[in-house]
């Protein structure tokens, strides 16, 4: 189980400081401009509109962009030169001030020291990299060979969510640090059937006392939501086949329908694949959006709906976004992947596509609130995972969802501590 930590870094808040677009320039600091400093936050560059500079020795970065991918509030006072960052997380507020010029700042009404003061550049605050470490709560490097910044964002609490396959009860101590849970125990099956007696997805046997549904009331006894995961493959058409025909179509949501019910389920995760990639993908969107808005009228409201959808940047395009997320509570963005077929365990997804997916995930009219960010366990190791929960946190995303719970100690018992180190459970 991930342990809580109670103690959070205080003024993880203060990074914020770049970070308003509408600063005013002033003469208050010259900087002889260092070129070619690039800034990498959790191993993936950032892109800002002021460089980063170098003056006598100290290195200073302009936070516009890292504040806001760390989700801390700010605001800009011209007429005292001050910056007002705030930081709110479920257990407190921290609340820190600094001043153009001023090696003193304010950490919930506390004054403590700076190594050098924050400066305005074109506009734009920048701060000494030497203050991270000690006053905002994350870890700073500097590589002198490639001038390169590195930056690793403090952990942050967000919704995680995590896939329960049929053989994942040794690992079931871990459901407490979810927020939700997917069990994958049905299944649309090659002739178009929803079943929950499948060979790869099927309910699984009772162990004594230990039942399916004494899983599930045992997860929504613990607050954490446990959905009935669907999954279907259009690899021979029987996706297409279904979502295509008005009867089974509605066969299949009465089975839905039905399992809920039975078993106790608090969600449903549609788990449908393979569209858009043979056949006409605007048809086939038009196709799920209808089952799913079909799948919405018939169970009761409190029921949560969720999509697992293909990444924007891969071959299937049977998936409209937009409207999607209008059906449903939220959308996982399966932004793994992309290695080629045969890639061995635990190689690393490319950050870069990742990052892409998102990116295009949003400008699809996805909001960021309704957002989860896919990882496959299977493809990261516990220095890479940290990068992948970096990009949801830098998006301010719901959340992140784990393909799966049984595989967080199969490669690595450090993969449970890794994610821990850079999210916890909201």
């Amino acid at each position: 189980m991930f342990i809580r930590r109670t103690g959070k870094i205080t003024v993880a808040a203060v990074m914020i400081l770049s970070m308003m677009s509408s600063l005013p320039a002033t003469q208050a600091h010259k900087l002889d401009a260092a070129p070619a400093i690039s800034v990498q936050l959790d191993h993936v560059p950032l892109k800002f509109d002021a460089a980063p500079r170098i003056d006598q020795g100290v290195t200073y970065v302009p936070f516009r962009t890292v504040g806001e991918a760390l989700g801390i509030g700010i605001s800009w006072n011209n007429k005292t030169q001050t910056i007002t960052a705030v930081n709110t997380s479920k257990d407190k507020t921290t609340k820190v001030v600094l001043q153009v010029g001023s090696k003193t700042a304010t950490v919930n009404g506390t004054q403590i020291k700076l190594t050098a003061a924050p400066v305005q550049r074109e506009g734009r605050v920048l701060i000494p990299l030497s203050s991270f470490s000690s006053q905002f709560g994350v870890r700073t490097g500097w590589d002198q060979a490639t001038r390169t910044v590195s930056m690793i964002s403090p952990q942050r609490e967000m919704h995680l969510r995590a896939f329960y396959a049929i053989k994942a009860y040794n690992e079931i101590d871990l459901l407490p640090s979810m927020n939700s849970v997917a069990f994958g125990w049905s299944r649309i099956d090659r002739d178009g059937q929803f079943t929950l007696e499948g060979k790869e997805y099927q309910i699984p046997a009772a162990a004594g006392e230990v039942t399916p549904q004494s899983i599930v009331a045992d997860a929504a006894r613990q607050q954490i939501q446990p959905s009935l995961m669907v999954y279907a493959l259009d690899g021979n058409g029987e996706l297409t086949k279904v979502l295509s025909d008005s009867s089974l179509r509605q066969k299949s949501i009465d089975g839905i329908k039905n399992a809920v019910q039975e078993y106790g389920f608090g969600g449903v995760v549609l788990d449908f694949e393979g569209l858009g990639f043979k056949l006409d993908a605007v048809q086939q969107q038009q196709l799920l959006n209808q089952y799913v808005k079909q799948l919405r009228e018939s169970l009761p409201q409190e029921i949560a709906i969720s999509l697992v959808v293909p990444p924007l940047n891969s071959a299937y395009k049977g998936y409209e976004y937009t409207t999607l997320a209008t059906i449903a509570d939220d959308l996982i963005i399966m932004a793994y992947q992309y290695n080629p077929a045969g890639t061995k365990a635990q190689v690393a997804e490319p950050n870069s596509l990742v990052d892409q997916a998102i990116t295009l995930a949003l400008q699809a009219g996805v909001p960021k609130e309704k957002l989860l960010l896919g990882i496959s366990i299977n493809s990261e190791t516990p220095a890479s995972v940290g990068d992948k929960l970096g990009l949801a946190k830098r998006y301010d995303l719901k959340g992140a969802a784990f393909w799966r719970l049984g595989l967080f100690r199969t490669y690595n018992a450090e993969m449970v501590s890794a994610v821990h180190a850079a999210v916890i459970k909201e």
